[in-house]
C-alpha cells in the first residue's frame, strides 16, 4: 500500500508494538477520543478496534485523508478533513480524550488548543519530540522547566511515560520521540486573574536568567501589592517556582 507523504513535520509510526503501548496508556474509563493528524492509520485501527471507544479523527492532508477512508472505510463519518486547531470541536461529546503521534511542529499549538479546551478533556496521551515531553514534565527547578511546564501543570497532572527511538518511523526523524501522559486535576479556575497568569509566566520565563523582579519590572511598574513572602519570590528566578507560586504571585501583581 502507498503510503501518503510526510506533512506538517510528522513522521509516521510504523511500530505496531509502541502503538499498542500508546493505546494501552489510555485510562480505563476513556470513552469518547480524539485522534489528530492520525496518516496511516496504526493507531486509528486500534482506536477503532475497541468496542469501549468512540473515536473521531482529524486528518487536515487530504491525501492522508484518502488513504484513511481507502484502507478503514469504517471512518467514514468519524473522520474530518480539517485542521484541529481550528475546528469546531463542538461536534465531539464530552468529555472526550485526546491522543496522537503529534507532527512535532504543532505539537506545543496542539496544547494550548487543549488548554482552551480544559474542562472538556480529561486526558491527553501523545508523541512527543523527546525535548519538548521533557519540557512539559519537568518539575520545578529544572532547566528544562518553563512556560509549558507551568501552564499544563496548571490544570493537568503530567506524566512522562517512555522514549521512543527515531527507527520506529517513517521516516525516521533526527530525535528521538517521547509519549506523555496529561491527566486532568482537579483544578476549575486558579485563584488569580488567569489572563495576567499567562502573562506573568510567558514574561518571567522570557528573562530566565534575571531574578523576577528583574524580569516582571514592567508589569511591576503597574501596583503591586507589599504580601508576605513576595519578596522573597520576586529574588528567585522563573525556574524555581511552582505553580501556586505563580499563582500567589499573580495575586500580588495584581494588587
Amino acid at each position: 500500500m502507498v503510503r501518503p507523504k510526510k506533512h506538517l513535520g510528522q513522521h509516521f509510526l510504523r511500530d505496531e508494538n509502541i502503538a499498542r503501548k500508546i493505546i494501552a496508556s489510555l485510562s480505563e474509563d476513556t470513552v469518547n477520543i480524539v485522534e489528530v493528524g492520525p496518516g496511516t492509520g496504526v493507531l486509528s485501527k486500534y482506536l477503532l478496534e475497541n468496542p469501549r471507544l468512540n473515536p473521531y479523527f482529524f486528518e487536515i492532508d487530504h491525501e492522508a485523508a484518502e488513504y484513511l477512508l481507502r484502507n478503514f472505510p469504517v471512518m467514514a463519518g468519524k473522520l474530518t478533513e480539517q485542521d484541529f486547531l481550528e475546528a469546531d470541536l463542538s461536534i465531539i461529546p464530552i468529555p472526550f480524550t485526546v491522543i496522537g503521534n503529534f507532527p512535532y511542529n504543532i505539537s506545543t499549538q496542539i496544547l494550548f488548543r487543549v488548554l482552551e479546551f480544559r474542562n472538556a478533556i480529561p486526558e491527553v496521551v501523545g508523541m512527543f519530540q523527546k525535548e519538548v515531553a521533557e519540557r512539559i514534565a519537568s518539575p520545578p527547578g529544572s532547566k528544562k522547566y518553563g512556560i509549558l511546564s507551568v501552564l499544563m501543570k496548571a490544570w493537568y497532572d503530567t506524566e512522562y511515560l517512555f522514549t521512543v527511538n527515531e527507527s520506529v518511523f517513517y521516516p525516521p526523524p533526527n530525535v528521538k520521540s517521547a509519549v506523555i501522559r496529561l491527566k486532568r486535576n482537579q483544578t476549575k479556575q486558579l485563584d488569580c486573574d488567569e489572563n495576567l497568569f499567562f502573562t506573568v509566566v510567558k514574561t518571567a520565563f522570557n528573562q530566565r536568567r534575571k531574578t523576577l523582579r528583574n524580569a516582571l519590572k514592567g508589569l511591576m511598574q503597574k501596583g503591586y501589592s507589599t504580601s508576605p513572602g513576595l519578596s522573597d519570590l520576586l529574588d528567585k528566578r522563573a525556574e524555581r517556582l511552582t505553580v501556586a507560586e505563580f499563582v500567589f504571585l499573580t495575586q500580588s501583581l495584581k494588587g
